[in-house]
């Protein structure tokens, strides 16, 4: 169970650093990190630090998929994890 919770941390701290990242680089216009990638580390269990990082960093906000998106993943993963 500790290997879980360390799990989730790690992932979610990944999908926050994204998105600041990507922050970054869109400012600088540079290369970017593609949106696949966001929602690959999103579904894999990273969702609550790439949502958070979107509001806190102002990245991906206008972007309907994500506004929705990703609220909408946070919800199935809490109740995935109820249901086990």
């Amino acid at each position: 169970m500790d290997e879980w919770i360390i799990y989730i941390i790690l992932i979610n701290l990944v999908g926050l650093l994204l998105m600041k990242t990507d922050k970054n680089r869109a400012r600088q216009r540079k290369w970017r990190i593609p949106e696949a990638s966001l929602w690959f580390v999103s579904i894999i269990g990273g969702s609550l630090g790439t949502w958070i990082g979107m509001f806190l960093f102002r990245h991906k906000t206008k972007h309907l998929s994500f506004r929705i998106g990703l609220p909408l993943l946070i919800i199935i993963q809490v109740l995935s994890v109820i249901m086990l």
